[in-house]
């Protein structure tokens, strides 16, 4: 099984001094990264979507084997009100990932109000069509989506199931490790339970441990023979803990 291993975003002031140099350009931030990472995933197009050579500009500056996740925007996840000119709008911006092949997914991420129900399995089916011809993976804040439905309906749909690790809060997604499609997926929120209600920066200041990063390292090696490859991101940026864990797991996997 492949794997690859990246954060969620790169451009963080808050990285200064803890992963990239301390005056270091806003602009040279994704060229240090990729001399460390072969993956990211592209957070920013939720707030916004980016003109096309936003996409281009970041997508030149990366090596050939260089894999790109982006997240789809906030109407499409959380809005969920006439889509269609966002999605292709969306789809116009991802071009030159597309071209260049480094494109190799959507990460659709659905708020802790978006519960488990048919019209709710159908929307994201709907989604699935409007984002065509590009792989979605669906991570979900609610655990009702933990269930045989939503598996087998994303088997046969070739939608991708996001895994989580976030804290063990009441209605929240319990950490496990299982995918829908031939490409697995697992971001890593941290386990900052006093700060995750109220959102912001926070929620996502956390520093794993070695031991909990090995008990995911015990989960990875169990995925082995069901999936051919395996994405995962930390999302633990607050001041740069997402580079310091993922570089860790990178060595614990010895990649």
């Amino acid at each position: 099984m492949e794997i690859k291993i990246g954060t969620s975003g790169y451009s963080f002031e808050d990285w200064r001094g803890n992963f990239y140099p301390e005056k270091i350009e806003k602009g040279k931030m994704f060229d240090f990264y990729k001399e460390h990472f072969s993956t990211v995933e592209i957070n920013s197009t939720y707030y916004r979507i980016p003109h096309p050579a936003v996409m281009a500009n970041i997508n030149k500056k990366a090596p050939d084997s260089f894999e790109f996740m982006v997240k789809t925007p906030e109407v499409i996840t959380h809005k969920r009100k006439d889509i269609t000119q966002a999605t292709n709008d969306f789809k116009d911006c991802l071009k030159p990932m597309v071209e260049s092949k480094r494109l190799k997914g959507l990460l659709a991420q659905f708020p802790f109000s978006f519960k488990f129900s048919s019209l709710n399995l159908t929307y994201i089916k709907n989604c699935q069509d409007l984002l065509r011809p590009h792989p979605l993976f669906v991570e979900f804040r609610h655990d009702s989506w933990n269930n045989r439905e939503m598996a087998e309906a994303f088997k046969k749909a070739g939608i991708g199931y996001v895994s989580v690790d976030e804290p063990q809060l009441s209605g929240l997604l319990k950490p496990i490790l299982y995918n829908t499609t031939e490409t697995a997926y697992l971001r890593l929120h941290g386990r900052n339970a006093e700060h995750w209600w109220g959102g912001g920066a926070l929620r996502y200041d956390y520093d794993y441990s070695d031991q909990e990063l090995q008990e995911w390292k015990e989960k990875i090696q169990k995925l082995e023979g069901k999936a051919k490859k395996l994405y995962i991101f930390f999302n633990n940026c607050h001041l740069g803990q997402a580079v310091k864990n993922a570089r860790r797991m990178m060595e614990m996997l010895n990649l």
